[in-house]
């Protein structure tokens, strides 16, 4: 269990740096509304830009924090119960401006995967 828990960790980490450090200003068909980047995405939201960068600098942090938790076991809950809790947020976002149910999926997915970390980890 222990290695697929790792896998878990490596699979939502990078995914998570790859939404945020590389996709983050390309369409894709997960976004919010009809925005075409990230910061469109929050602005479909309602949220202010500067909470764009903010929720932004925490995922990634709590990305690589869950990677580093592969070596580093202890910061394995912090890591993923963070990141847990902000896809939340993506999720409830996405209902919040009636999004199609299928544009939460890899919020969904990954928050189900921190959620297994945390659990049997």
């Amino acid at each position: 269990m222990e290695i697929f828990i790792q896998i878990l960790q490596g699979i939502v980490g990078i995914s998570i740096l790859n939404v945020w450090l590389i996709q983050y200003n390309k369409p894709t068909r997960w976004r919010g509304g009809k925005a075409t980047t990230i910061l469109e995405e929050f602005q479909v939201y309602g949220l202010p830009s500067w909470s764009c960068y903010v929720i932004g600098t925490l995922k990634v942090v709590l990305a690589i924090l869950l990677l580093v938790a592969i070596w580093y076991p202890d910061l394995k809950l912090v890591a993923a119960s963070g990141l847990a809790f902000l896809l939340a947020g993506s999720i409830s976002m996405h209902f919040r401006i009636n999004d199609p149910l299928i544009k939460s999926f890899p919020a969904s997915l990954f928050m189900a995967m921190c959620l297994l970390i945390i659990f049997y980890g």
